[in-house]
């Protein structure tokens, strides 16, 4: 299980990200665009992923990553529950996020 606190920890690693409110969610952001929102209360965070990144993450179990069932999900918005996840898989769930949404130059030396 991964809590709210190792979550925003490992979040907040990659290069220049910021935490900011987002409505009852906290935000994750780099270069102003969000990458991933936590629910705290939920125990559960929603990530932007591509298209092609969701459809493979997603084929790990339905039951802890999914995509998000509306209009969103379809715009590649995957949901993770963090209490079923182990850290590897989060971690390069979060890293195909924030790769998604950061600028090239950020994303040079980035390792998962």
């Amino acid at each position: 299980m991964i809590t709210n606190a190792a979550f925003r920890k490992i979040a907040l690693s990659f290069p220049e990200v910021v935490e900011q409110p987002h409505f009852e969610k906290a935000s994750f952001r780099v270069n102003k665009k969000i990458f991933a929102t936590l629910s705290e209360g939920e125990k559960r965070v929603a990530l932007k992923l591509t298209e092609n990144d969701q459809s493979v993450f997603t084929t790990f179990d339905k039951t802890v990553i999914y995509a998000v069932p509306n209009a969103w999900g379809k715009q590649g918005w995957t949901t993770v529950e963090l209490k079923h996840i182990k850290k590897e898989m989060l971690v390069n769930i979060l890293t195909a996020a924030y790769s998604a949404v950061a600028p090239a130059k950020l994303l040079k030396n980035l390792t998962a």
